[in-house]
């Protein structure tokens, strides 16, 4: 891996601003549906389990999401199919078998995911504590 020069602050902001300044209003729609639904909680999840796993019918999904309902599960499944974020294979058979596996965008979801779960991870404690503070301010109004 090369190296990158650390951006200042101010030139992540002017980055960011010339990416939303450069977004038509379709491309800005796309960005806040996918950005929607593919960083919920189970579209995660299932990029996350197929990345680890290669290829998973949905009952394997389903045992690996903890809470996930059968309706959720299908209803997330077809939104990361319809953006082209997992494949689904039917192979058209008796009883049926249906298995999913990230595409190459998925993959590159995945990737581009990994620095931002780090980032939690890494400040977990301040999140932590910042709750603490404010659920103890909020109870000192209360």
């Amino acid at each position: 891996m090369i190296p990158q020069p650390k951006s200042s602050f101010e030139d992540v902001i002017a980055q960011s601003q010339a990416a939303c300044a450069a977004l038509s209003d379709a491309d800005d729609g796309l960005k806040r549906e996918v950005l929607a639904h593919a960083g919920n909680r189970w579209s995660l999840g299932i990029v996350h389990a197929l990345g680890v796993a290669g290829t998973l019918r949905h009952a394997e999904l389903a045992r690996r999401l903890d809470g996930v309902t059968q309706r959720m599960l299908t209803r997330t499944l077809r939104q990361l199919e319809r953006d082209g974020l997992i494949a689904r294979h039917d192979y058209r058979e008796v009883p049926p078998r249906v298995d999913y596996r990230l595409t190459e965008l998925g993959r590159g979801l995945l990737v581009g995911m990994l620095p931002l779960w780090t980032w939690v991870i890494d400040n977990a404690d301040a999140f932590r504590a910042a709750r603490r503070r404010f659920d103890g301010a909020d109870a000192d109004q209360g």
